[in-house]
């Protein structure tokens, strides 16, 4: 027999889910090796999430009222140059995004505003790739480029593609510089160990918006198995000093992917609400503190947080932690620095 369904805490709520994806990987399962890592296994649960998913998660009790898209490499083009290839993205979530303007759907805006990927290590070559992205819709909003790298390669498994001190390269910074003159954002995905890096680059570029995905990652899985309780004062101090620079945002959500490795992931039965609502509060309570509501926002990273719990089960989770704040607060973190920071009303 299934598990209950949790009642929708504050279901009226407004939200607006700033960090998403959507992908078609049925056509590769079958070339897949055997999972071996968390992030495998999650993908192997949702290898199709595209507009028809998304909008049976965001009807499932919350008020959602809109989202924004987070590159994935989903439905890059074919051909062309290889630098323009990532173009095909945001092609593509533009052609859901007016799907679900249209309000055949209903009044949920999913994907109205995207952030795409560009190569930034392509130097001042960058702005033009950047003027493909923005002229293929008035939504794009920004771009990640991930950093996201460790010694260890059972940290990352699959994602394990690149090596160290991406944000602190030359070439890298030299296409980082086009962003703010272009009006454009940047995500920023690394692990813990670098946020060090992105401090940097933050105070080097201090017009730039930056919004840092996921709290910044902490670590529990491979080498850093029985230690993420150990290194949360290092977390801590780099949250606190990022915080310095006033363009950068934080991400609150990723706590329930593989690499934090909370006892939550893959448990069963599904851990409920109010577990995950502790094993996440110290790290969302941290980076409100140190940024403040006007500066955070929930966040869902669907699917790929499906390892931990359903989306209606996240969004409780993320209530109960906020449980104690004020109105003004609670519409801060659950839609309007969302709103602001990617410009959902412009």
């Amino acid at each position: 027999m299934p598990e209950p369904r949790e009642a929708i805490l504050e279901p009226d709520l407004p939200i607006v889910d700033p960090h998403h994806h959507l992908w078609d990987r049925t056509p590769l399962l079958a070339t897949l090796p055997p999972a071996k890592h968390g992030f495998d296994i999650v993908i192997r649960r949702a290898p199709r999430y595209l507009l028809d998913e998304l909008l049976a998660d965001l009807k499932s009790g919350h008020n959602v009222q809109a989202t924004v898209y987070l590159e994935c490499g989903s439905m890059y083009r074919a051909d062309g140059p290889a630098a323009m290839r990532p173009v095909g993205e945001t092609e593509f979530v533009n052609g859901v995004a007016a799907m679900s303007a249209s309000g055949l759907y209903g009044d949920v805006r999913a994907c109205a505003g995207i952030v795409g990927h560009a190569d930034l290590t392509q130097g001042a070559a960058v702005k033009g790739v950047l003027e493909a992205h923005m002229a293929a819709s008035a939504r794009f909003r920004g771009i990640r480029h991930s950093a996201a790298s460790d010694p260890d390669p059972g940290v990352l498994g699959p994602l394990a593609r690149r090596g160290p001190g991406l944000y602190r390269q030359a070439d890298f910074r030299e296409g980082f510089a086009h962003l703010a003159p272009l009006g454009l954002s940047f995500d920023a995905w690394m692990l813990e160990p670098q946020l060090a890096d992105l401090i940097d680059l933050a105070r080097t570029f201090p017009e730039t918006s930056i919004i840092l995905d996921h709290v910044g990652t902490p670590l529990g899985l491979a080498g850093y198995a029985g230690r993420r309780e150990e290194r949360f004062g290092i977390w801590r101090d780099n949250i606190r000093a990022l915080a310095q620079s006033p363009k950068v945002c934080v991400k609150l959500g990723g706590l329930a992917m593989a690499f934090c490795n909370f006892p939550s992931f893959l448990s069963t039965p599904p851990a409920p609400s109010t577990q995950l609502a502790v094993e996440w509060k110290p790290y969302i309570e941290t980076c409100i503190e140190a940024f403040g509501v006007q500066r955070c926002m929930f966040e869902s990273n669907f699917p790929v947080d499906l390892g931990s719990c359903d989306y209606d089960v996240l969004w409780n989770a993320f209530k109960v932690i906020a449980a104690g704040y004020a109105a003004e607060e609670k519409t801060a973190l659950f839609s309007g620095t969302a709103r602001r920071v990617y410009r959902l009303d412009a």
